[in-house]
C-alpha cells in the first residue's frame, strides 16, 4: 500500500519539489497541494491522507497554528526554512522535521520513518463472526462491503462473507485511505475498482452503484489527478 501525501506550502517552487520527491519514492504517493493551511483544512474533511508535508510559515495560519486546530492528525513533515520552530513542532509530534532546501537523502529517510511506524500501526486483517465461526479478513482482499438492513455483507477476492453487524460500524473500522463511501450502503476499495460508468462502478464482476448526493467527492478520489486526456 502506498502512502497518501499531501503537500501544504505558500511557495510553489517548494511544493514542485516535494512533488518530483514524492514521485521518486515506491510507497510514496502523491494525494494532492494546498497553498495555505486553510485550503488544507478544507482538503481534509474531504480526503484523509496518511502523510501530511507541512510548511511552518504561511498567511493568515501558520502551519504549527494549523496543526493544533486538527482533532485527527495524520502523521506530519514540517518542512521549513526556519529552524527555530523545531521544539514547538517536536511538542506537537511531528514525526520529522525538514530544512529547506530539502535534499532527496534527507526526505527519504524521513519518508522511510512514516513508513516503518504506519506498517505497525495500521492493521491489515480483521475478524467478524459468521455463523459460529470467527472468519479472518485481510484488507487487502476486500472488494467492498454492502449493507443488508441489520447485517453487512463483506465481499473479497474469495467469497462474500455475511455477518450480523452495523455498517457504521464497519465505516469507521477501514481506513479511509484505502476505502471510499460512495453510497450509503456500499464502502468500496479503491484500489480494486476498475471501471466508471455514469453511476456505477465496476469492482471485478460486481457492479456497484455510487449515490448522486457522493458522485463528485467518489470521483475526486478515484481519479486523483490520473485522468489523461486531451
Amino acid at each position: 500500500m502506498k502512502l497518501q501525501c499531501l503537500v501544504v506550502d505558500d511557495e510553489p517552487m517548494a511544493r514542485q519539489g516535494l512533488r518530483e520527491h514524492i514521485a521518486g519514492v515506491s510507497f510514496l504517493e502523491w494525494a494532492g497541494e494546498c497553498e495555505s493551511a486553510m485550503k488544507a483544512a478544507e482538503f481534509l474533511l474531504q480526503r484523509p491522507v496518511d502523510l501530511l508535508f507541512l510548511d511552518i510559515r504561511m498567511p493568515r495560519l501558520s502551519g504549527l497554528e494549523f496543526l493544533r486546530t486538527l482533532p485527527q492528525k495524520p502523521l506530519t513533515i514540517i518542512t521549513t526554512a526556519y529552524p527555530d520552530h523545531a521544539l514547538e513542532g517536536f511538542e506537537l509530534d511531528v514525526l520529522d522535521y525538514l530544512l529547506k532546501p530539502v535534499s532527496f537523502e534527507r526526505f527519504f529517510k524521513a519518508a522511510s520513518k512514516a513508513k516503518a511506524l504506519l506498517k505497525t500501526a495500521m492493521p491489515d486483517h480483521f475478524y467478524i463472526k459468521c455463523e459460529h465461526r470467527l472468519e479472518k479478513i485481510r484488507l487487502e482482499d476486500v472488494l467492498f462491503v454492502e449493507a443488508l438492513q441489520n447485517y453487512i455483507a463483506v465481499h473479497t477476492t474469495q467469497r462474500k462473507y455475511i455477518t450480523y453487524l452495523t455498517f457504521k460500524a464497519v465505516e469507521e473500522y477501514l481506513p479511509a485511505v484505502q476505502f471510499i463511501k460512495v453510497h450509503k450502503s456500499y464502502i468500496v476499495a479503491a484500489g480494486k475498482i476498475d471501471s466508471i460508468e455514469g453511476n456505477t462502478i465496476t469492482v471485478g464482476a460486481h457492479e456497484v452503484p455510487v449515490s448522486r448526493a457522493l458522485r463528485d467527492e467518489v470521483m475526486e478520489r478515484i481519479l486523483q489527478n490520473r485522468y489523461l486526456k486531451r
